[in-house]
């Protein structure tokens, strides 16, 4: 059944983990609903396979009570009847909505509607059911307990329900309607990066040719087996778990092929060998796009330092960390690339559900001969995958791998690299600084005409180069 929608308790105001600074003038408004209904958890009728062709059925059922944060145009004309549906992130114990810090730039200039779904435990619980986990004292029923004390999450064996029900409420609403009365959807893409973006790639395989209501969905960074953290060591996320039944997924998982509905998976360097996503490579198709992006990494600066600066902008920062709570021994990665790129996928992706044009054909980035890390050029930058001027026309050496030591303590594993050239490198890759200037307009020109780059963020590099005081 589709779940009722209902207004949050008066006073105070919703939890919103997104990008610290002022939207006013973006002609967006931020609201807040709770949905509640029965939601199923499931068991596979075959083997989990690698291929994802799977089978499941409904085992049990429960009712539950969670919300959704909206981010829409004010303006029903702005909207351009997209959708789309984020599986927020709970991977520090606490709801981040990492797709939205790395697309909002594109998501307002362009007229989405954004929503971001509580869909996971970890984010609503404080460990108060003595069958679950206790987890952090930062999820929403600790962050403002007046406000959400009303929620109940029966354990995420039952997000996937939770979550297919959320994006049913936006396309079918009992009660509220999540988006009003006045936004026409026609398209909804269900999104998530890292740990959201595994759940999503189980999602597809066990509900995705019987999920009517989504039309396409964006793979951002799924996971695969992560040395050294117990808790990964499967290609996609558990289909069921504690208290329920557990049943783990297989360490290889492709995306089933029958789906039908466009896919775009986005990785970094870091997904594919740090966190172990290497295997679960899988070929382009008609309904299938996998773009990898050179000297991208898994987290880095404009990701995570979102109230410091916008992310649309494209200069490259010498920093070990990004907020107070850490410090890395080596520079963090700092190359604008990842959500310049994330946008243009975003851009394509809507482009192939909308007007059926298929997203370009990426190289795939080059691994060595025994697949167990990357080829490199001179200055150290990685060979193959989506390019662009910070990789080709390089002032830095942009890695997705740190020197940290792969820990569930310590994110450092996740930033990535960035290590500056010296001067006598530069000077032997540029006349001057109107050579490197120049080098970078004609990448930025090939990346726009290769559809990696949309035109609205070409001249921010440009300018960013210009900038660049480089000997």
């Amino acid at each position: 059944p589709d779940p009722h929608v209902e207004e949050p308790p008066a006073g105070g105001g919703p939890f919103f983990m997104g990008a610290l600074y002022p939207y006013d003038h973006t002609g967006y408004k931020t609201q807040e609903f709770f949905f509640a209904g029965e939601a199923r958890s499931y068991v596979n009728t075959e083997p989990l396979g690698q291929e994802g062709m799977w089978s499941v059925a409904h085992e049990n059922s429960t009712h539950y009570r969670s919300r959704m944060i909206v981010y829409r145009p004010t303006n029903p004309e702005n909207f351009n009847g997209t959708v789309l549906v984020e599986w927020l992130n709970v991977s520090g114990g606490i709801e981040a909505p990492a797709d939205w810090i790395m697309m909002h730039a594109e998501i307002v200039r362009r007229g989405y509607a954004w929503v971001g779904v509580s869909a996971q435990y970890v984010g609503v619980e404080t460990g108060v059911d003595a069958a679950l986990p206790t987890v952090g004292t930062i999820a929403l029923k600790a962050i403002a307990p007046d406000r959400y004390y009303t929620l109940r999450h029966p354990g995420d064996s039952f997000s996937y329900d939770i979550f297919s029900q959320a994006a049913r409420a936006l396309r079918h609403p009992v009660g509220l309607s999540p988006l009003g009365e006045d936004l026409d959807v026609q398209h909804l893409i269900a999104v998530g990066e890292s740990q959201s973006a595994s759940r999503l790639v189980s999602f597809i395989n066990a509900f995705g040719t019987a999920a009517e209501h989504i039309d396409g969905y964006f793979i951002h960074s799924r996971l695969g087996q992560i040395p050294g953290i117990a808790e990964f060591q499967q290609g996609a996320a558990p289909l069921s778990q504690a208290p329920q039944v557990d049943i783990v997924a297989p360490q290889v998982v492709k995306i089933r092929a029958d789906l039908r509905k466009p896919v775009m998976n986005l990785q970094t360097e870091t997904d594919l060998f740090v966190l172990g996503a290497f295997d679960s490579r899988q070929e382009d198709t008609d309904t299938y796009r996998l773009w990898e992006v050179a000297g991208a990494a898994h987290a880095d600066y404009n990701t995570s330092a979102i109230g410091r600066r916008s992310v649309s902008f494209a200069e490259i920062a010498t920093v070990y960390s990004t907020t107070p709570f850490f410090s890395c021994p080596d520079m963090i990665n700092s190359a604008p690339q990842h959500h310049f790129v994330t946008k243009a996928a975003l851009y394509a992706l809507r482009n192939w559900i909308v007007n059926g044009i298929t997203p370009p054909v990426a190289t795939r980035l080059v691994a060595n001969a025994t697949e167990n890390g990357f080829q490199y050029d001179a200055v150290g930058n990685v060979l193959g995958g989506v390019r662009s001027p910070y990789v080709d026309v390089p002032i830095a050496r942009f890695s997705g791998v740190n020197s940290s030591a792969i820990s569930s303590d310590d994110i450092c594993f996740l930033f990535g690299e960035t290590e500056m050239l010296d001067v006598a490198t530069l000077r032997s890759l540029y006349q001057n600084h109107d050579d490197y200037v120049d080098q970078t307009k004609s990448s930025v020109e090939k990346a726009v005409a290769a559809g990696f780059l949309l035109p609205e963020d070409a001249p921010l590099i440009i300018d960013a180069a210009r900038a660049n005081k480089i000997f």
